[in-house]
């Protein structure tokens, strides 16, 4: 099998390219490399795989890669992923999340692929408050620009499905964490600026409340779906390990040895939801998967990769002080 991976130097495409090269795929993979993408992550596989740097927005040049590299599957992760930025300006998050989702489907169909797995997020259902889950068919209420734009299109592959009937799949996983993750999101921005001494970054009070899955068990979980997802069906992929902010922030500041002292709460995101909890029964029962890494577990073993690789750490954190000034306010 053949599998075309968009987005597979970012987070969590390279960790899915990573174990796809374990298990013996044949893999392509295409990605813009944006400040958010880096090769360093697909190191260890860069002789395995084909690599095509590509906006995927970019319809004559994906074309040319279906035409070369002929794939059986793709699967689609390449986003813009960052809720702040989308806040500061939605328009990059518009077109790459749309209308890149758009050429890659139209590809998929002129090329006649098996399956089209679409990566999505469980923010495309919007917030519950203190109980409740999240469920496949739970009407879509996003809240941020981020949102918007995967539930967007989250939706057109699935009227792709309905209307050409290109066997697309949808996948919601929850809040990833682990190895490579760029220091824009909480869990790496906690453990860059205890490293450092500096003041740890809380919105309002910490009180928000996320479930959280190893990056590790994420990408298995997708590639469950792609060996035995049925086309047609959507799959939450959680955890069931739901923590508030302040919570994971204190447990990253205990496994480092630093002192609580350093949280500083700063003025709350817009917007900012308060909960999401996905019910994950399905992919359980009809796929056979289901999260195996403990949030401490895992919590453990991110902090440990990243003080084994400050100097990546460090290298991307030099870029992020302006966009730390804008969104973290006291």
């Amino acid at each position: 099998m053949r599998v075309l991976v968009t987005g597979g130097a970012g987070f969590i495409g390279s960790e899915f390219v990573r174990q796809g090269v374990e298990r013996g795929y044949e893999i392509a993979v295409l990605d813009k490399l944006t400040y958010a993408g880096d090769m360093a992550r697909l190191e260890d596989v860069k002789d395995k795989i084909s690599f095509y740097r590509c906006d995927v927005t970019n319809r004559e040049f994906v074309e040319h890669v279906f035409s070369v590299e002929k794939p059986d599957v793709v699967v689609h992760f390449a986003a813009e992923s960052h809720v702040d930025r989308s806040i500061l300006d939605a328009t990059p998050f518009l077109d790459t999340n749309i209308k890149g989702t758009q050429v890659m489907l139209d590809a998929a169909r002129r090329f006649g692929v098996s399956l089209f797995v679409n990566i999505a997020t469980d923010e495309v259902y919007g917030e519950l408050g203190e109980s409740g889950h999240f469920y496949e068919n739970t009407p879509l209420n996003p809240n941020s620009p981020y949102s918007v734009s995967k539930a967007a299109a989250d939706m057109l592959g699935r009227a792709y499905y309905r209307t050409y009937r290109l066997p697309v799949v949808t996948v919601r996983p929850c809040n990833n964490y682990g190895p490579w993750q760029y220091p824009e999101k909480l869990v790496p921005v906690v453990i860059l600026r205890a490293l450092r001494n500096q003041e740890v970054p809380v919105y309002g009070r910490g009180e928000n409340v996320r479930e959280w899955l190893y990056v590790g068990d994420c990408a298995e979980a997708i590639w469950t779906v792609v060996e035995r997802g049925k086309a047609g069906e959507i799959y939450n992929v959680g955890s069931g390990q739901e923590r508030r902010n302040i919570e994971v922030v204190k447990t990253i500041l205990s496994i480092m040895g630093k002192p609580e002292s350093l949280i500083t709460f700063v003025k709350d995101r817009p917007g900012h939801d308060f909960r999401y909890s996905l019910c994950s029964e399905k992919i359980k029962k009809e796929l056979g998967w289901e999260a195996k890494t403990e949030f401490e577990e895992g919590m453990e073993k991110t902090v440990r990769w990243y003080l084994e690789h400050r100097d990546w750490l460090e290298s991307k954190a030099q870029e992020l002080e302006e966009l730390w000034r804008r969104v973290y306010k006291k």
